[in-house]
């Protein structure tokens, strides 16, 4: 196989897929080049995991054409409580409270649970005419040139196309080869991921708990169920997953409370380490990065994948802005159009949920006095709540065509 198209994907998760997605509505070619089975993407097992995905990303969807086939699975976040709390008060609101009222744009985000955001990309990529999708497929070397790139896979094959984008996570095999440094440090955290079901409708209010041991989220899903992101000390939460069912719940209960009445799981649990992570580059020659593969942060916001979503609208808008003046997308000065537009909105991003991660983990009285008064008073002043809201609906800024509306 030695085929040429326009932009090389590698990585078959969601923002690779969106990519591709994206080149195709503005008449570009790509080849997403993805290590997992098709079979895999597309199971229908609820594993636990959801999104959060901000307004501005359901535009992005919704501009893709992928959002009627979404919304009656996703739940909208009508409001967000955000409490500082120890284990056993979580029913009780001494925070901020954002209502998406306060904004003209509708609720600022909605949850949807993974296995339907992956078969809609599938679906979406099976029917372009323009996508390739290789499952099952591992890149092991690339190649550019000042006219073009190339790919080997692990099977022989060599791609060729205008431009490689890596999508390919934390540990991108794409920015290693291009050598793109990475700056990065661990947490002494790890997050529990699970979803339950729960006697009482949640009204679509999510919850961010700060437990002095880390963020504990609690996240509207269709029905009577919730999201469960819930962060503490690596050794305990390797404790805590390690045991049975109702042992698990009996831990969660005091941190979760009572005020959803009864609660059981509904889906599977598991855990990942967590910690910051950001390539030094966001590109190289012919070669771009995005998601995580350009930055990974802390879940305490529920933006990593929106941050990622962002990223994609980015270089897509860079990619048509150029293809319309003439330019070759791929070179030096696109990119670079590319690479400083989303690396400042990145930083600020990674620095913020670092800075409140690191405030919020502990019990510390001085800075738990603190920031109840910090939140006290922000909750008291409805230009400011405003500003959050909008923020969290990702509306700051300046948007890609894509989140545009």
């Amino acid at each position: 196989m030695d085929t040429t198209t326009d932009i090389l994907i590698v990585g078959g998760g969601l923002n690779g897929p969106t990519l591709a997605l994206a080149a195709a509505r503005i008449g570009l070619s790509s080849t997403v080049i993805d290590a997992r089975s098709d079979g895999a993407r597309r199971s229908d097992n609820f594993d636990g995991r959801s999104y959060a995905l901000a307004l501005a990303s359901v535009r992005m969807l919704d501009a893709l054409g992928l959002w009627a086939s979404l919304k009656d699975n996703a739940q909208p976040m009508n409001e967000i409580k955000v409490s500082d709390g120890r284990a056993g008060d979580a029913e009780v609101f001494l925070g901020l409270h954002f209502n998406s009222a306060e904004i003209e744009e509708g609720p600022m985000g909605h949850m949807l649970e993974d296995r339907y955001l992956r078969r809609a990309l599938l679906e979406a990529m099976t029917q372009s005419p323009l996508i390739t999708h290789l499952a099952g497929e591992t890149v092991v070397d690339h190649a550019v040139t000042p006219s073009g790139a190339s790919v080997t896979l692990a099977s022989g094959d060599t791609l060729k196309g205008r431009l490689i984008v890596g999508a390919d996570g934390r540990k991108s095999g794409t920015g290693q080869r291009a050598g793109v440094q990475r700056t990065e440090w661990d947490y002494p955290q790890t997050a529990l991921v699970c979803a339950i079901a729960h006697e009482k409708p949640h009204n679509g209010v999510a919850h961010q708990l700060f437990m002095p041991s880390g963020p504990l989220a609690i996240l509207p899903l269709t029905g009577n169920r919730s999201s469960i992101v819930w962060s503490e000390r690596s050794a305990l939460a390797a404790e805590i997953n390690a045991l049975p069912e109702d042992d698990y719940l009996t831990v969660l209960r005091p941190r979760f409370g009572d005020f959803l009445g009864e609660i059981s799981l509904a889906g599977e649990r598991f855990t990942y380490p967590l910690g910051l992570t950001v390539a030094n580059r966001f590109i190289a020659d012919r070669l771009a990065l995005v998601g995580d593969a350009a930055h990974g942060m802390h879940p305490i916001a529920g933006q990593g994948l929106n941050a990622g979503l962002r990223d994609v609208a980015a270089l897509a808008h860079v990619i048509e802005h150029a293809n319309r003046r003439g330019e070759d997308f791929a070179s030096p000065q696109v990119l670079a159009r590319y690479e400083q537009w989303r690396k400042f909105d990145t930083a600020t991003l990674l620095t913020a949920t670092d800075v409140f991660n690191r405030l919020f983990s502990n019990d510390n009285p001085i800075l738990r006095a603190g920031r109840d008064l910090g939140m006290a008073l922000l909750n008291a002043v409805p230009s400011a709540r405003r500003s959050f809201i909008r923020e969290a609906a990702g509306l700051n800024g300046d948007l890609p065509d894509l989140m545009a509306g």
